[in-house]
Formats: structure tokens, sequence, C-alpha cells
């Protein structure tokens, strides 16, 4: 578990590093992470990351007026709310995820291609 642990730090460390650089905090790296998969319902993004409505509200909405996300009513469901990446937000992505790979590569370069392949399998099954 200690392993988990200390490993959990040094990943965060890189991840708050590179989203300073790009003047985020590390929730609204987290936010633009989870939409870069697909879009969301902000409830369910406040649920994931464990934050109340108004707060991801203002998360939401800062990142609105950067041009990295940009929010509107369901059209499933007109009382919820759907926020999603702009081209923008998307290319902000993308590059903040080439950097985390870069400085993650020297960590998990320690390993074999064949324990980086386990060790893809366990967090994978952790984090399912």
């Amino acid at each position: 578990m200690e392993a988990v642990v200390r490993t959990t730090f040094r990943v965060t460390a890189v991840l708050t590093r590179i989203a300073a650089a790009h003047d985020l905090s590390l929730t609204q790296l987290r936010v633009l992470g989870i939409l870069r998969d697909r879009p969301s319902r902000m409830t369910e993004l406040a649920a994931f990351l464990g934050l109340d409505k108004s707060t991801m509200s203002g998360l939401v909405e800062r990142a609105e007026k950067r041009g990295l996300l940009i929010r509107g009513r369901s059209p499933d469901d007109r009382r919820a709310v759907d926020v999603a990446l702009t081209h923008q937000g998307r290319e902000l992505v993308d590059a903040v995820q080439r950097e985390v790979y870069d400085a993650l590569t020297p960590f998990v370069g320690k390993l074999d291609a064949a324990q980086r392949r386990q060790l893809a399998r366990l967090l994978n099954t952790l984090s399912a």
C-alpha cells in the first residue's frame, strides 16, 4: 500500500507542476482530463470530483471564459447542463498529456516492456 501512496504523490506532483505551467489548478486539470474522452453533465463531473454544485459551476465558468470549455442545456434533459471541450481546450489537453507522458517516462522507463504492460493492467484494474 505504501508504494501506491508514494506513486500517487509523485504523479500528483508532476500533474500539479504541469497544470501550474498552464495557469490551471490541479482540479481544473482533472476536469479537462475527464472531458478529454467525452462530454459530461455538470452533476456527473461534480460527483466524480467530490465537489458541490457551486464549486463545479465556478470551475467550469473560469474554463469557459478562457475558451477551454463550452456548456449548454442537454438536448435529452433540458434541466441538465452538458459540458464539453472546445477546440482550444482539446489542444491544451493534448499538449498537457504529452508533457505528462514526457515527465513520467523516466519514472516508468525503469520497467521493461513486459513490466509496463503488467503495470498498465494492474492500474486499469485498480481504477475500474
